[in-house]
C-alpha cells in the first residue's frame, strides 16, 4: 500500500516509486491523469479504481468494492501494490482494511508512508503544530459528533467541500457548510479569520489555495471539493496552575 503524495510524480518516494515498478499488479486511485500516466508507464499491468465511483452511490459501498479488487489478485497468489492520491493511511479507508483483512487471510501486507495533505498544510501555511497544539477531525464527524473542541488549539478539519455527502458530490453543500458554522461559532468568533485550503499538485508552476475570510462568509466562498479548513486559535493557551 502506497501512496503518491500530493505534487504528481516529485512526492512519490524512491520506496514507493520501486513497489509499483515490480508489482504483478497494481490498482491505483490518484486524482491526476498525469499521475495515473505516470503510474502506467512504470508498470503496464496497473489499472483504475475510478470506475467503482458512480452518482448516487454510497461511499462505502464503493470502498468495500475497492478492498475486494485489491484482495483478490492477492489471494491468487500475486504481489499486488495498491497507489493512492497523497498518503495511503490519511483517509483511505479502503487502504487499511485492505491491509487488515491480508493480514488477517495470513498475507504479507504492509503500507510506505507518504507525503499526505497535512504535510502540504504546514509547510504552505506555515503552521508549526508544535508551537500551538494541533486539532484534526473529518468535518462530517465533527459536525455530527460531539467532538471536544480547543479553541486556543489550531483546528484542521477536512474534506469540507464534501461535508454531509455519503456519495459522490459535484459540488459543496451551502446548507452543511452553514451549519459547519454554527458548530464553530459556538467556540469562536463569527469574524474569526479561518483559511480554505488546498495543496497544489503542481508546486513549480502554480500556487496552493490559501483563501482567508471570516468564519461567517464560509458558507458563500469558493470552496473546492477537495479542500481543507484550518481555523486558526481563537485564544492563546490557559497556564495550569501548579
Amino acid at each position: 500500500m502506497v501512496g503518491t503524495g500530493i505534487a504528481l510524480r516529485e512526492q512519490v518516494t524512491p520506496e514507493a516509486a520501486a513497489a509499483i515498478e515490480r508489482a504483478d499488479e497494481v490498482l491505483y486511485l490518484v486524482t491526476q491523469p498525469l499521475t495515473a500516466e505516470w503510474i502506467e508507464r512504470t508498470n503496464p499491468r496497473s489499472r483504475s479504481l475510478e470506475g467503482l465511483y458512480a452518482p448516487g452511490k454510497l461511499r462505502h459501498e464503493t470502498y468495500a468494492e475497492m478492498v475486494d479488487e485489491l484482495l483478490a489478485p492477492v489471494r491468487a497468489g500475486r504481489e499486488v501494490c495498491a497507489a493512492f492520491y497523497g498518503h495511503p493511511g490519511v483517509f483511505v479507508t479502503p487502504g487499511h482494511e485492505a491491509v487488515r483483512r491480508a493480514r488477517a487471510e495470513g498475507h504479507r501486507a504492509r503500507m510506505l508512508p507518504a507525503v499526505s495533505a497535512l504535510d502540504c498544510l504546514v509547510a504552505d501555511l506555515g503552521i508549526d503544530p508544535a508551537a500551538t497544539g494541533l486539532q484534526s477531525y473529518e468535518a462530517t464527524d465533527f459536525l455530527i459528533h460531539s467532538r471536544p473542541l480547543d479553541e486556543a488549539a489550531t483546528l484542521v478539519l477536512w474534506q469540507i467541500g464534501v461535508i454531509g455527502e455519503r456519495s459522490v458530490a459535484t459540488e459543496p453543500s451551502r446548507e452543511n457548510l452553514a451549519a459547519l458554522v454554527e458548530r464553530l461559532a459556538e467556540t469562536h468568533p463569527r469574524d474569526h479569520e479561518v483559511i480554505v485550503y488546498e495543496a497544489s499538485p503542481y508546486p513549480l508552476v502554480a500556487d496552493p489555495i490559501a483563501l482567508r475570510l471570516p468564519l461567517a462568509e464560509l458558507p458563500d466562498a469558493e470552496v473546492p471539493l477537495l479542500s481543507t479548513l484550518v481555523v486558526p486559535p481563537a485564544r492563546p493557551p490557559a497556564r495550569r496552575l501548579s
